[in-house]
């Protein structure tokens, strides 16, 4: 909105020569109050930061050069880290898909919102739109901003990224081993393959692993071309920064793969290699695309690059932490996470304190001038962390999560409300044997993530007093959420849409990948 300027009365010829300089040099200073304002308010003032956020599908702890990994190979991740800061104890709101992505957005615990950890095609609930999301705060302070990659919070009106903030977006809707929802609006200039043709997707054809391509509310391409999605994303992320180089912008880069099924494009389809290690070398390429167009278009010393992972390796490693994708051990929440800004984060910095993707909310909302919801968020600005700031300490005492059978994470203690062994999820993809006989008698578990970051070792009998805060931290949260669970919105579907129930395993059946060798340094 332009300021508006309001006649002011030049002084007259009877007014002394003091009082007419006065005059002149107070209508100078007012006309440039106005101007920064006006400019501030119009979305050109410099000092305020692009922000891109690239969120990888799947990947764990240990895939990653600057977490240990020898292969696969990622040396633009590496180069990342050491011109950024590598955060070793970065937390996601879930150990799976769409309650990970409702953190990352709203700054919120996904039940806070109602939301579930995943939803399907068949899912009727989505993200409400009354939520504020990182794309309506940037957007409300003059942002652009764009979603290229995969949703996950609703695939239907009015729960698409167009209905929360994002001015466009492209990419697949969910997790790419789902399938088409016959209630999304085909484009007219569709592309079709595979030899799908309109009548199929009229009469409600749908196969397991074929999924659509969305450009804003339309498919635009079915079934999508599963090798080339991650180029394609870094294309239309590249084209989306060119564009908007000149102003303030915020692109969301989430990344469909390394979630199965594995694909990649022609120049990192390696026979040699496993697919999951093409599949990471691709996505570490495309970093190294985006950071190369930043550079070459003049505003790398103006972005801030945030890159981490939705929740932990599903084929890949989290060595050395404990479990995997869909467990609250460690290595299905704590991301390998890399923040980049070059003119204000110190290079080859490590941050060792707690943060998490709740935490982006509200320090974007402080770094560009954004307002923060007005409703409850559980988030905390964690800038003094970015920046390096000597002495900061992670804001967050106690970090709950209510995801699974639950946990705490405060300072150097990991905390369960629950013995060892239980739930089948948990255990799965642990970097570690059976449970010892003596820990599954103990009723809690209790680990010191820095003497012990796989944790292996429960010392839950050895202090009482840890167990009894943090069992407090855990109840008074559940408490809390529960009291104060904010609804889903309905998604909207046509009268004469047909079923979008789960297709038949028989229509194609999904094929396992090999599993990945765990080398590290």
């Amino acid at each position: 909105m332009a300021a508006l300027v309001h006649p002011i009365h030049l002084p007259n010829a009877r007014q002394s020569p003091t009082m007419t300089h006065l005059s002149k040099l107070l209508l100078l200073i007012i006309l440039a109050a106005l101007i920064t304002g006006g400019a501030r308010a119009s979305g050109q003032d410099a000092a305020r930061p692009n922000v891109i956020v690239i969120f990888i599908d799947d990947m764990g702890y240990g895939d990653v050069g600057f977490n240990g990994a020898i292969i696969p190979q990622t040396p633009n991740l590496d180069q990342l880290a050491n011109e950024g800061m590598k955060f070793t104890d970065f937390y996601v709101g879930c150990a799976v898909c769409s309650g990970s992505r409702t953190s990352l957005l709203t700054g919120c615990h996904y039940q806070r919102l109602g939301m579930n950890p995943v939803l399907f095609p068949h899912s009727d609930k989505g993200l409400h739109p009354d939520e504020v999301t990182l794309a309506d705060m940037f957007k409300d302070a003059g942002y652009r901003t764009a979603c290229i990659g995969k949703w996950h919070l609703g695939h239907l009106p009015p729960c698409l990224p167009t209905y929360q903030g994002f001015e466009y977006y492209w990419g697949i809707p969910y997790s790419n081993d789902m399938w088409i929802d016959p209630a999304n609006k085909l484009a007219d200039d569709i592309t079709l393959r595979s030899g799908v043709t309109l009548a199929d997707l009229k009469a409600g054809k749908k196969i397991k692993n074929e999924v659509p391509i969305l450009r804003g509310e339309e498919v635009v391409e079915y079934p999508a071309d599963q090798t080339t999605i991650t180029k394609r994303y870094t294309e239309e992320s590249i084209r989306f920064i060119n564009e908007n180089k000149g102003s303030p912008f915020f692109l969301y880069l989430p990344h469909t793969m390394v979630h199965r099924p594995l694909a990649v494009s022609k120049a990192f389809d390696n026979p040699d290699k496993e697919p999951i290690t093409n599949a990471i070398e691709e996505v570490d390429w495309s970093v190294g695309e985006i950071v190369k167009t930043l550079k070459q278009a003049g505003i790398a010393e103006n972005t801030l690059v945030v890159f981490t992972s939705d929740n932990g390796a599903a084929v890949g490693s989290s060595v050395p932490l404990r479990g995997k994708k869909a467990s609250v051990y460690d290595g299905g929440i704590r991301e390998p996470t890399v923040m980049w800004w070059p003119s204000k984060i110190p290079a080859g910095s490590v941050c060792r304190e707690v943060a998490a993707s709740i935490d982006l909310m509200p320090t974007f909302a402080k770094l560009c001038g954004g307002k923060p919801p007005t409703s409850k968020i559980d988030g905390k600005n964690i800038w003094p962390l970015i920046s390096g700031q000597s002495n900061a300490v992670s804001p967050h005492e106690a970090y709950v999560l209510m995801h699974g059978p639950g946990t705490v994470r405060s300072g150097k203690w990991k905390f369960y409300p629950w013995p060892e062994g239980k739930g089948s999820k948990q255990g799965k993809g642990s970097n570690r044997g059976k449970p010892t006989p003596d820990s599954t008698a103990v009723p809690v578990q209790l680990y010191d993530t820095v003497a012990d970051i796989g944790e292996t070792k429960n010392v839950a009998v050895m202090h009482p007093e840890v167990i009894d805060r943090l069992q407090a931290a855990y109840d008074g949260h559940v408490a809390e959420i529960n009291a104060n669970r904010r609804p889903t919105a309905t998604m909207l579907r046509p009268a004469d849409a047909k079923s979008s129930a789960r297709p038949e395993a028989s229509d194609a059946p999904n094929k396992k990948q090999p599993k990945k060798k765990a080398l590290i340094k």
